[in-house]
Formats: structure tokens, sequence, C-alpha cells
């Protein structure tokens, strides 16, 4: 029978093979992934999207134990505050924390361009298997990471210790950056942001980056990655990955109550509204025009949410052909939309890499093009 050390080793090579990166492939080789996946993981309940089944390596066996974390697959390790190893039975909720899929975690850490040499700051220690891959490569002294969640925190610190690194581990708000050891070359973030806190900027050093997914309220996303310059401010293209992590907590929406739809004021459509359900980045222009809007569908409706103001509007199809769109409140949020989706195909429906976006003391805008072309502003 072939020694536990021995399947994973071979396991770990199979992934590191599977991933395909030059940069990283020692790294995959060299951590040990089933720490960070602790006692028990959360799978999906395929009959059900918000439902979720602990699975415990005590109850599976290491064979499959191993190959469970050595599939590129993300795992959830907590649901809406639950860690796997704590639930009792099958849960209900929305995912917490997680280990994403190694291959991500390793496209990220190419498109920040991490090499040796660098210090870098993590935001979102999540399991702790990105921040031992980075130890791995750079040097634990290298590397800071920042875990706002208590309890996930100790558990990447204890996964860490076993893997044999000692990075520099804080628990807070990763949002607020971590200042002692600033100024770092690159600053990563494992969670989705709304905007770039301003604290990032000046802990990154001129000619820094920082690279993170981006995401809003309707649900568009992108993937930014910016070089500080000289005179304090960033700006930089997104990228061509549309990757994205959960996102971080304090950048969540605020709950959506129901919406009566069907009545103010009405006009036709322009476009068709299934654009925003169907073409990731239509919803993410329309969300540039909208950052405060919450977007949902019903079977033949198209409805958005402003819930600070009590806007929404609301699309139906017209039996002639075409759409009604019905707006209500205080901004029309459909014009807003619609304006700058109508800019976007003019401008040939680029992708989100046909945007940048610039991050000043007083501002932050994503523009089209270059930056002299047309601009939205991000939500303060």
């Amino acid at each position: 029978m072939v020694a536990v050390s021995d399947t994973a080793a071979k396991l770990r090579l199979a992934l590191a093979d599977h991933v395909g990166s030059p940069g990283w492939g020692q790294a995959l080789e060299a951590v040990p992934r089933e720490l960070f996946l602790g006692d028990a993981v959360y799978r999906a309940d395929e009959s059900r999207g918000d439902r979720w089944i602990p699975v415990r390596r005590a109850e599976v066996g290491v064979d499959e134990w191993l190959s469970l974390a050595y599939t590129d697959a993300t795992w959830v390790t907590q649901i809406d505050g639950v860690m796997a190893g704590d639930a009792t039975g099958v849960m209900v909720g929305q995912p917490s924390s997680s280990s994403t899929f190694p291959s991500l975690v390793v496209r990220m850490l190419e498109a920040a361009q991490i090499s040796e040499g660098d210090t870098v700051l993590e935001i979102g220690t999540g399991t702790g298997y990105s921040t031992s891959l980075m130890c791995q490569r750079l040097g634990e002294e290298a590397v800071t990471s920042i875990e706002y969640d208590q309890e996930v925190a100790a558990r990447a610190r204890k996964a860490i210790t076993e893997a044999g690194y000692a990075p520099t581990l804080v628990v807070g708000d990763g949002l607020l950056g971590y200042g002692e050891d600033a100024e770092y070359d690159r600053l990563i973030a494992t969670c989705s942001v709304r905007t770039i806190p301003w604290a990032w900027m000046w802990q990154v050093r001129e000619g820094g980056t920082i690279t993170a997914p981006m995401w809003g309220w309707m649900g568009g996303v992108a993937f930014a990655h910016l070089t500080l310059a000289d005179d304090g401010s960033a700006s930089g293209r997104f990228l061509k990955d549309d990757l994205y992590f959960m996102t971080a907590r304090s950048h969540l929406p605020p709950p959506r109550p129901p919406v009566t739809t069907g009545f103010g004021d009405a006009r036709r459509s322009r476009i068709d509204p299934s654009i925003l359900r169907d073409d990731d980045t239509a919803l993410w222009v329309a969300q540039l025009a909208a950052p405060q809007v919450q977007c949902s569908w019903g079977e033949d409706k198209t409805i958005l949410l402003d819930v600070s103001t009590g806007s929404w509007a609301d699309t139906t199809p017209d039996p002639a052909g075409g759409w009604t769109v019905h707006q209500h409140g205080p901004i029309k949020l459909w014009d807003e939309a619609e304006k700058a989706l109508l800019v976007w195909e003019e401008a040939g429906r680029p992708h989100q890499s046909g945007f940048g976006l610039t991050v000043t003391h007083d501002r932050q805008y994503v523009w089209l093009g270059d930056p002299d072309g047309p601009s939205w502003d991000l939500p303060a």
C-alpha cells in the first residue's frame, strides 16, 4: 500500500502539472493543501443551491480526503459564519469562506506579477493556502496577510504553522490594510470590493501594484490591476480574466425589499433588457452608471431597485414587439443604465479589459478606451 505522504506528493505533482504555471509549480508541489481544508468542508447539495452538506475527513477516509483536496475545485469551509467542522447537519445559507480552486489562486498570483524579491500584502487570508504558496516562493518574511474573521484567521494560522511557514498574520479589517509592514511591492485582494480602499493606496510603494477583483451590487465583475504613480494616484486597465472572490462584508448591498412593478412613468426601452441577464460585460456597464442599484429578473421582467432612494424600474415585453419600461422615484434608473449601454454599444461592445480605472485623492472613476474617454464615478 502506498504511504499517505507518497500519495499526497503524487497528487500535488499532478495538481501542479494540471495548473501548468512555470512560476508557481514548485510551490504547488510543496504546499500540502489538505492541511488547509481542516477537518471538514461543505459539499453543495445539487438538488438545492442554498443547501450545504458537511463532508468530514474522519468519515470519508484518507484516500478520498486527499483526492478531494487535490481536485482543482473550490471547497466551501464556512456557511454564514459556521465552520464545516462545527456543523451538526445540512446547512442552509451562503458561503462566507472557502478554499478557492488552486488554478484560480495561481491565476490571481500571476496576474499580480508577484515574483522573487517582492513583498506582498494579502487581503483575506482565508484558509491560508495562497499565503503558504507565497511563503514557499518568496520566503515567509516577505508575506503579510490579514483576515477579518477571527475563527477563520485562527484556523488559517494553525494550518500555515503546520505547513512550516511563519509569515506576518494579522486579524483585522483588510480594507484598512496593515501599515506596519508598508510599503509593499504588491497588494492582492482575495475578496471582491466595490471600490479601492484609500488605505491601500498609501501602503503600496511608487511603482507597486494593487490587484483586486471588483464586484458591484448588480453582480457585475471586473479584475483591476493598478500601478501606483509618484503623485499618489493609481491607474490601470482591467484584466482579461473575470476573476472574482467572495465580497468584502462591508461592501455587500443592503437587504432588498419586495417591489410592486408595472406603474410609474412609462416609455419604450431602446435596448433589449435581456442583455443584462445574458451578457456579463453589459451588466458591468449598467452597474457603472447606477452603482447603488440592485438587479433581479422575473419570468418576463427585469427589475432595477435603489433601496436608498426608493427608486425602481421594471421592463416588460410588448405584445407588438419591443419592451416597455416603467420608472418610479427620484432617479430614472433605466435612463442611466440605458445611456451607458448605448455608449458601450457604440464603442463596439468591448470586454471589461477595454476599460480602465483611475484612483485619485478625491475620485475613483472607470473610463472606456483611455482616461480621456467616457467615464463613470465609482461610489465614494
